[in-house]
């Protein structure tokens, strides 16, 4: 891979690793933190950081990490609410059988008088 295939971050290394130290992960994520590819001479842009690669890569690394675990979690939270309805499914009563539909107004009115007659005779 070239040079120039590389995304560069938007801002330099040394502000990168201020906001990973100043613990702005937002910033440091908008300013292309994720997007950091060490180059040669990172490790001398600041004396007091002599670090300032591997710093960096390991608060990629942590965020990797976090983002993943995040994943992890949200699939787990789906598969015990899918788990949970499917359980909950079987506890349910089964449903009731079809009663019969209801006679209509003028057989239930025959059957009213047969009764009827039925009970006289």
């Amino acid at each position: 891979m070239t040079d120039a295939a590389m995304p560069a971050p938007r801002v330099s290394p040394r502000q990168l690793l201020q906001y990973v130290l100043d613990d702005d992960l937002d910033a440091a994520l908008d300013a292309g933190l994720m997007d950091y590819v060490p180059q040669p001479g990172d490790a001398t842009l600041d004396p007091r950081q002599p670090g300032l690669p591997q710093l960096l890569a390991q608060a990629q690394e942590r965020l990797r990490g976090a983002w993943a675990a995040r994943e992890r979690h949200r699939v787990r939270s789906v598969r015990l609410a899918r788990r949970a309805a499917e359980r909950e499914a079987r506890r349910a009563p089964p449903p009731a059988p079809d009663r019969k539909p209801a006679l209509p107004p003028a057989a239930a009115a025959i059957l009213a008088r047969a009764r009827a007659k039925a009970g006289n005779a």
